[in-house]
């Protein structure tokens, strides 16, 4: 189904009522101050976001080497952590279904910046473990929440490219968190606490975001409210907009088991499966090496400095790829570049793999690695909300993400076994093996998308 809106002229407008022009929400219109002030937020949001998401693979080793915990205890701890992640992955969608977008979004910030808090207080494994979960629980929820956000607030015809600036600057948290990490922690034996503490700035984000955060007017408009979803398109483009046209293609309402269930029917169980079988493996290599990295290098033989050293460079490559990538999100149906960036991954992760202990070297590949894993892994973040309708797009966004986390949940336990079973080399060949079936996967199976109106989605 197609759906045409006059966004190619402008309506004049006369000395009389004001004159709304046809369109189909933000496509075809300019981003101005307003609506980039918007995604200023979002990268605020995200950027407190991921340093909660990323502190603990600079906390890990301090834990270890301080006798707090045990490596079975970090790996506990980062299982539990993803299970959180797969919760707010479930509810998410939900939630923001529910309630909002807007809500749903300042209700994660309030969850994971309080949880954060909570961890650095605390010594009782227990206590640890539930905030852990909690604090994955709240950023899953958010992220979730932010992907679906963002492509029903940007124009259509730039969607990739805001999912991959809006990350990038809120992705520049990981070098700078492990910039903090390197500054702190070594200084002493509890000085990981206060990295947990600065988790609790998200509590910036939320004040701004709870003043200027708008709700997406598609979201309004799902729930019958045109007039304040048009208010808040021409309060964000400058452009009186009609959305009556728009409206008319407004899925009917959907119960929440009837789009789960939908997902696993007709035509989007081959998009559900190939997602998940996409996904899946992708996740489980990607956050083996961003969350273990760290730690592991000390069991290789460098000092928990280098190893810090060495996992700040490793997250400085994340922005630096997304902002790299942003050019590329839109190009080739969007698969093209996802493939592509994935089996360069592979081939880096091969490389990684092999190298001894030359610390230069070892960095510069590490921020290398990072850089094409983070570049395609948002340009995989836009692609899937368009594999799903509007009726079931935010459930279907949450259960898919949440599902990937699952699996990186159960593979946590087994990375320390295989770790001392086969070494650091047969781990990381290992990781490139799942990238490489990822990546001829996608590549084989996946649809080309991107460019669409969302809209047009069937």
């Amino acid at each position: 189904m197609s759906v045409e809106f006059n966004q190619g002229k402008e309506i004049s407008l006369t000395d009389g009522p004001k004159v709304k022009k046809p369109n189909n929400y933000f496509d075809g219109l300019a981003v101005s101050k307003q609506h980039l002030f918007l995604f200023v937020i979002i990268v605020l949001s995200y950027f407190f976001e991921q340093m909660d998401n990323n502190n603990f693979a600079f906390i890990a080793p301090a834990l270890v080497g301080g006798g707090f915990f045990q490596q079975n205890q970090i790996a506990t701890i980062t299982s539990t952590y993803f299970l959180g992640m797969t919760l707010g992955g479930f509810l998410g969608g939900f939630i923001s279904d529910a309630i909002g977008r807007r809500k749903t979004f300042l209700l994660a910030m309030l969850i994971f910046s309080s949880m954060s808090i909570l961890n650095g207080l605390t010594s009782n494994f227990s206590v640890f473990v539930f905030a852990r979960a909690a604090t994955g629980f709240g950023i899953f929820m958010m992220m979730v929440t932010s992907i679906a956000y963002i492509a029903e607030m940007a124009p259509g015809e730039s969607r990739g490219k805001w999912q991959s600036l809006t990350a990038a600057g809120g992705f520049m948290a990981m070098p700078a968190i492990g910039f903090i990490s390197r500054a702190i922690i070594p200084t002493s034996p509890e000085a990981w606490r206060i990295i947990f503490y600065l988790g609790g700035l998200g509590f910036i984000s939320f004040v701004l975001g709870l003043k200027y955060l708008k709700e997406s007017p598609r979201w309004l408009v799902s729930k019958g409210r045109i007039a304040e979803a048009e208010k808040i398109v021409e309060e964000l483009s400058g452009v009186a907009v009609d959305l009556t046209e728009a409206a008319k293609h407004t899925p009917p309402k959907v119960s929440f088991v009837e789009q789960f269930s939908g997902m696993f029917k007709g035509k989007y169980l081959k998009r559900t499966l190939i997602l998940l079988g996409f996904g899946i493996p992708i996740n489980i290599a990607s956050f083996a090496t961003s969350v273990w990295t760290p730690t592991l290098l000390t069991m290789k033989g460098f000092t928990l400095e280098q190893s810090l050293t060495i996992g700040t460079a490793f997250m400085l490559g994340g922005p630096v790829g997304l902002f790299l990538s942003s050019p590329f999100s839109d190009k080739g149906g969007r698969k093209i570049p996802i493939a592509v960036g994935v089996l360069a991954g592979a081939i880096m992760t091969v490389i990684f793999a092999g190298l001894g202990n030359t610390y230069m070297v070892v960095m510069i590949v590490a921020f290398m690695l990072n850089a094409l894993g983070m570049g395609t892994g948002f340009i995989a973040m836009a692609y899937v909300p368009e594999h799903f309708p509007t009726k079931m797009r935010n459930t279907a966004v949450g259960i898919v993400n949440a599902c990937q986390r699952l699996g990186v949940s159960a593979s946590q336990l087994f990375i320390p076994l295989i770790m001392a079973g086969y070494g650091f080399k047969g781990l990381y060949l290992g990781i490139a093996s799942l990238m490489t079936f990822s990546g001829l996967f996608v590549l084989a199976l996946g649809a080309r998308t991107g460019g669409k109106a969302l809209e047009e989605i069937d």
